[in-house]
């Protein structure tokens, strides 16, 4: 059973929850069902070129200085 991440549209209201088969999701801040499913960040592992795993996206990188779109720069 996955869990979805959803945009309420009454309240303005981001939040994930549990979804069990055709299950409808409310809004827990107001109720109302006029929410849609938001585009999740992917949760995987890659393999790098050489092997290596990659754990990070550059977007995601802890090198506070890396403006670049790709970590093969500083390795990070």
């Amino acid at each position: 059973m996955p869990i979805y991440e959803y945009f309420c549209e009454a309240c303005d209201k981001k939040f994930e929850t549990l979804v069990m088969g055709k299950e409808t999701p409310i809004c827990p801040g107001c109720g109302t069902e006029d929410i849609r499913r938001l585009m999740s960040a992917c949760g995987f592992i890659s393999k790098g070129s050489g092997g290596e795993t990659v754990g990070k996206s550059a977007g995601a990188s802890a090198c506070g200085t890396c403006s670049a779109t790709s970590c093969t720069s500083c390795g990070v």
